[in-house]
C-alpha cells in the first residue's frame, strides 16, 4: 500500500479533495487547450528517438560528489531540480531537464527558466514556463494510483519522486539502457513526507550541493515507501520491453534495481 491507515488523517483528507476539485479545470485545459495540442505534437516528436542508446538520470544525492562525472558527460542525461548548481563543476550540461515539485518551480523559476537545455515541468506550471522557452510539459494529475506511464501524451503519474517522473520520460525517449546516478535513497532530515516544512540549517547535507535547498527555503521530505513502489514498476515496464534500468548510485540504499559501478554500467 502506498498510505497506510494511520497516515490518513481528516487534514490529508481536504487536502487530497481540494487537489481533485482544483484539478478540474486543468484537466479540461489539457485534453481541449491549444497550449496542450501544441505541447502533445512536440512530445510525439520526440517519441522513441534515442533506440539502443543509453541514458543517464542524475538525482541529487551528496554521493554525486564521489562519482566519477567525467564518465556522464559522454552519454544523454537526464538531471532535475536543482543540479544545475554542479553543471560548472561537472563541465557539462545534461541533455534534458526534470521538475515537477511545486516548491522547487515556485521558488527557483528564474533559474529554472534561463537553463539552456529541453526542459520538462508539470503542465500547471506552464504560464511561468513558457513554450517558447523551450519547456514542454508533463500532466500529473492527483491519483491514488503510481502506475508507470510509457505515452507521455497522456497523464503519468510521479510516484512521489522526479526520479520515476525521469524514468517514464527515458523510456517515451525509447532509450535500451537507463544508467541511475546520485540516488541515495536516504535522508538525515526528519518529519513527514510530502509536508512543506521550512529548511532551518544553513547547509544541505541531503543533497549534492550545501546551498540546494538553503536556510529559509521550503522543502518537503521525500516519502521512500512510495518511490520504492513506484521504481518497482518502473522496472517491471522496462523488462517487459527487454529493457534495463541499473543503480550505479555509489552507496545507495535503494535495492530496488540491480547494482553496478558507473564504468561498468556503461559497457554492461
Amino acid at each position: 500500500m502506498r498510505t497506510t491507515f494511520n497516515e490518513v488523517t481528516p487534514g490529508r483528507l481536504l487536502q487530497a479533495i481540494s487537489r481533485r476539485v482544483v484539478d478540474q479545470s486543468v484537466r479540461l485545459e489539457w485534453a481541449l487547450g491549444a497550449e496542450a495540442k501544441r505541447n502533445r505534437e512536440r512530445l510525439l516528436k520526440l517519441k522513441d528517438s534515442f533506440p539502443g542508446e543509453t541514458a543517464i538520470v542524475i538525482c541529487n544525492g551528496p554521493s554525486l560528489n564521489a562519482t566519477d562525472m567525467s564518465i556522464v558527460k559522454s552519454y544523454k542525461s537526464i538531471a532535475m531540480n536543482r543540479s544545475y548548481l554542479m553543471y560548472e563543476e561537472w563541465g557539462f550540461t545534461p541533455t534534458f531537464f526534470t521538475s515537477i515539485n511545486h516548491l522547487v518551480l515556485d521558488q527557483f523559476a528564474d533559474d529554472i527558466r534561463a537553463l539552456n537545455m529541453m526542459k520538462f515541468v508539470d503542465f500547471t506550471h506552464r504560464d511561468a514556463f513558457p513554450e517558447e522557452n523551450g519547456f514542454c510539459y508533463f500532466r500529473i494529475p492527483p491519483s491514488l494510483s503510481d502506475a508507470f506511464q510509457t505515452d507521455l501524451t497522456k497523464p503519468m503519474a510521479s510516484g512521489g519522486t522526479v526520479t520515476y517522473v525521469s524514468l517514464q520520460l527515458a523510456y517515451y525517449l525509447g532509450f535500451t539502457k537507463v544508467i541511475i546516478i546520485g540516488m541515495d535513497h536516504r535522508f538525515s532530515a526528519v518529519g513527514i513526507p510530502n509536508v512543506a516544512e521550512t529548511r532551518t540549517e544553513e547547509n544541505d547535507r541531503d543533497h549534492v550541493h550545501p546551498n540546494y535547498f538553503p536556510k529559509g527555503m521550503k522543502w518537503q521530505l521525500p516519502d521512500l515507501h512510495r518511490s520504492e513502489l513506484a521504481y518497482r514498476e518502473a522496472r517491471k515496464a522496462f523488462e517487459r520491453d527487454g529493457r534495463r534500468i541499473i543503480d550505479a548510485t555509489v552507496g545507495g540504499a535503494c535495492e530496488v534495481f540491480p547494482k553496478m559501478a558507473l564504468a561498468d554500467a556503461v559497457v554492461a
